[in-house]
């Protein structure tokens, strides 16, 4: 464990009331879910050809990390822990600070979940996780932390993504939204952007907000790219890679593998959503349309016929404590 150096009380108050750790499982823990115990595990595993001390490794190195996060709240402060599996059913208090431990996804897991407590993001292991989303290490985080508390933190307010059905259902995104249906078969639905409109039938839409813009959007470039470049064309790429700014007031929309027909459309492929230009659909299948959020299909809302869903930017922001 990391040596922690003496802490001294601050003569400004807390900010906060409350110090929430997020954490996640690691693989050996889910490992230990089947086979109860380490050994059984290993066994397991070594018999079917893999190594088990990356995966023992890693394990114990993520909680140095929280082991360090747990030590460094202020005795003053009440703190508690929760697994991320528990986060549709917690509930977080307005005075919150919130802290996460692990890869990038558990900052996008909780960001749903939260109603402007920031966010403390801390990389349990930056010598294997790329964490675009997590500012702070174990070394580093302390001092974050102090200043979170009784200080002014540098706060990033991430723009997100919301589909709002005309039932009143809502879902939110942090990443990306995806409309479409569940399997491969073909998603048809009435697509209009401004004064726009068309009859489409796809393989979906996919949303993606700043934060996103790095992910899955990025395979669609590439894809089209790919594609003109096949057949002889020429290539304007978006500025900065298609990349936004994570606080952009904009969302993008792509279109996959439309099919122009007597019935369908494929046009209205491509454009940003901002405030006064939403992207506006209505389902045309029967069942199996679906609406999802940053590639968890569990997490969805249905979207078949006589749904209608307004996809925009979310009034709810993400407020990433940054260095």
């Amino acid at each position: 464990m990391l040596a922690l150096k003496p802490r001294v009380a601050s003569r400004q108050p807390a900010r906060f009331e409350k110090v929430v750790i997020v954490t996640r499982n690691t693989q050996l823990e889910e490992l230990l879910a089947r086979f109860n115990t380490t050994a059984q595990a290993r066994f397991y595993l070594e018999h079917a050809g893999e190594v088990f001390e990356p995966i023992e490794r890693r394990h114990k190195n993520y909680h140095r990390a929280l082991n360090t996060v747990r030590a460094i709240v202020p005795n003053s402060i009440k703190s508690m822990v929760i697994e991320r599996s528990f986060l549709p059913q917690f509930r977080f208090e307005e005075n919150d600070l919130v802290i996460t431990v692990g890869i990038d996804g558990l900052v996008v897991n909780t960001a749903k979940y939260l109603n402007r407590q920031p966010i403390l993001a801390v990389n349990p292991e930056p010598d294997v996780i790329d964490g675009v989303l997590l500012p702070f290490t174990a070394n580093t985080v302390e001092r974050a932390l102090d200043n979170a508390v009784y200080g002014e933190p540098r706060i990033k307010k991430i723009s997100m993504a919301e589909a709002v059905l005309n039932d009143g259902q809502r879902l939110l995104a942090f990443n990306d939204l995806f409309i479409g249906a569940k399997s491969h078969v073909s998603a048809r639905y009435e697509i209009q952007w401004g004064r726009r409109k068309e009859l489409h039938s796809s393989s979906g839409i996919i949303v993606s907000t700043g934060a996103g813009s790095t992910g899955w959007l990025q395979s669609v470039y590439a894809g089209a790219s790919g594609i003109v470049k096949a057949l002889g064309g020429q290539i304007n790429p978006p500025a900065n890679h298609g990349r936004i700014d994570w606080e952009a007031e904009q969302l993008i929309y792509a279109v996959r593998e439309p099919f122009p027909s007597k019935s369908s459309q494929a046009s209205l492929v491509y454009g940003t959503i901002t405030p006064e230009k939403p992207l506006q659909l209505s389902s045309h299948m029967a069942e199996n349309g679906v609406i999802f959020s940053d590639g968890v299909e569990a997490d969805y809302v249905a979207f078949n016929s006589g749904t209608h869903a307004t996809i925009r930017i979310s009034d709810k922001k993400t407020s990433l404590i940054v260095s």
